[in-house]
């Protein structure tokens, strides 16, 4: 099954919105909240996990090429070209060769004296082949046997200790939950029950399932499977989602109920979580490249978390690093806004408006106050029209110039609950055509997929300011949806290169 995109769930709702005012829907059952409610220690992801100790082992091989050189050799501090291109080339292939080993697995850096030998014969083959490719190389006159011997010694043992170091931290982690891949098992039956047996007798997954949903009845899905509750619907499962901040919902249903999966999804793609279509049991056959796999047990992905992993640390490092450097840079530019503000009317010179964040969740924004303190709107219930009344004379200049946004990068920097480029916050009661926009546009929430951004690309693309009719709303979302699905360092880099460019076109901003 190849995976859903947007454009594929998006024609699935080509239904009618539900009309503002509609009856909530039932909460969760008491059991769901409970769950939802436990608290959850920080997480890490495994990736980044193996990524950061494949790099240190990096650093620690070079570190003590460079150590044997200076205290064997004593030509100063820093090795001469050979032995530099030695000791680097040679790391470097050490690193892969524990890669090709699976010497990076979870469980291998949580067990390490059950790696200890392939670690050992990895760099013993790295350092063979180096010496190897040094003698073809007619090298080997250049570069001190002893040396070389020596760097090997000391660079097995500094990785036996590192490992048997970076074990104990890992093993840690696994016992305090920070490596848990929150899951959720969408259907019941026999399948279920399969897969959750299979899933348990995985000793080194980092999958914890808590619970089960499905849509059928008592008689067809039983209220608990392999000793896991059933927690509720599919309907149920989005809030829980969100509440319990999963990380993986796996769908059990037969792969030939295509238009029963269409409909789930349907209900689940606006979440921030990756899917999973169990293959375990399927009698479809398919080549092993097309599968995933949870330790053993073959699944196939749907769709994906569209940040995740590295993404998430490389994009972190983007808001922090230039965040930083554009507060100070902009400091004089919003302290004199800040003074413009509280010089043209009383009051307060930031203003602060709730929003929906990442993941649906609530988060309060910065901005500097544009508006009358008696007549401001923190909720957002009536949008800012050409010459409103409500906006003060420095207010209508740093909206129309966007400097009203500037302290938003404080949410950046220090709150984090904002990056520098990603969909728009709207405000809590933000409406078109009287109506908000979850209610005019089915599956709007997928923005909330990804950290919302100070800038974005519906707004470098023409789509800023006033959001009055459905077209609007909807060309933003597109937008939105589109930026989410093409993410990339790079395209956070280019969007935030034309923010300028595009703040200067202001016929939609008031």
């Amino acid at each position: 099954m190849a995976k859903i995109g947007f454009d594929d769930l998006l024609r699935l709702d080509a239904g009618v919105a539900p009309a503002f005012g509609a009856p909530p829907r039932p909460s969760l059952s008491a059991l769901a909240e409970k769950i939802a409610a436990e608290p959850r220690p920080r997480s890490y992801s495994a990736t980044v996990v193996a990524g950061v100790v494949g790099l240190a082992e990096f650093i620690l091989l070079v570190a003590t090429g460079v150590l044997a050189h200076y205290l064997y050799l004593r030509r100063g501090v820093l090795p001469d070209l050979v032995y530099s291109v030695l000791i680097v080339g040679s790391s470097t292939a050490a690193v892969v060769a524990f890669q090709a080993v699976r010497a990076y697995e979870l469980s291998a850096i949580r067990s390490p004296l059950n790696q200890f030998i392939r670690l050992m014969l990895a760099w013993s083959g790295v350092c063979a082949l180096a010496l190897a490719t040094s003698f073809v190389a007619k090298l080997s006159e250049l570069v001190s046997r002893v040396w070389f011997a020596e760097w090997f010694a000391v660079g097995l043992v500094a990785l036996v200790l590192f490992r048997i170091g970076v074990g104990g931290v890992v093993r840690r982690m696994v016992r305090r939950g920070q490596l848990d891949r929150r899951t959720a098992i969408v259907g019941g039956g026999p399948a279920a029950e399969s897969l959750l047996r299979a899933l348990d007798a995985e000793t080194d997954s980092e999958v914890r399932v808590l619970g089960v949903f499905d849509d059928r009845d008592e008689v067809r899905s039983p209220e608990s499977v392999a000793g896991y509750p059933k927690l509720g619907s599919t309907d149920d499962l989005v809030d829980f989602v969100r509440k319990a901040q999963l990380d993986l919902v796996i769908f059990t249903v037969p792969i030939t109920a295509e238009d029963r999966i269409l409909q789930m999804l349907r209900k689940l793609w606006v979440l921030p979580v990756d899917i999973r279509l169990s293959a375990h049991q399927s009698k479809l056959r398919l080549r092993p490249r097309s599968y995933s796999y949870i330790g053993s047990v073959p699944v196939l992905a749907v769709t994906d978390r569209p940040i995740a992993d590295w993404d998430v640390v490389f994009k972190w490092l983007f808001d922090k690093i230039v965040g930083t450097t554009l507060l100070i840079l902009l400091s004089p530019v919003m302290l004199a806004t800040a003074l413009a503000v509280k010089l043209d009317s009383p009051g307060p010179a930031f203003f602060r408006q709730r929003r929906y964040g990442f993941n649906n969740e609530l988060i309060e924004v910065f901005k500097f106050r544009s508006m009358y303190v008696d007549q401001s709107d923190p909720t957002a219930s009536k949008l800012a029209t050409r010459n409103d009344p409500r906006v003060t004379r420095v207010g209508r200049f740093i909206r129309k110039t966007s400097l009203d946004e500037l302290p938003q990068l404080i949410n950046v920097v220090l709150k984090g609950d904002l990056s520098l480029v990603g969909p728009r916050p709207h405000a809590v009661n933000a409406s078109a055509e009287h109506r908000r926009y979850d209610d005019l546009i089915d599956g709007y929430f997928a923005r909330h997929r990804v950290k919302p951004g100070i800038t974005g690309w519906a707004q470098v693309c023409g789509w800023r300011g006033e959001t009055d009719t459905l077209e609007k709303i909807k060309k933003r979302v597109e937008h939105d949806l589109y930026y989410i699905e093409n993410w990339s360092v790079f395209f956070d880099l280019y969007i935030l290169a034309i923010t300028p460019f595009a703040l200067a076109k202001t016929e939609n901003a008031y």
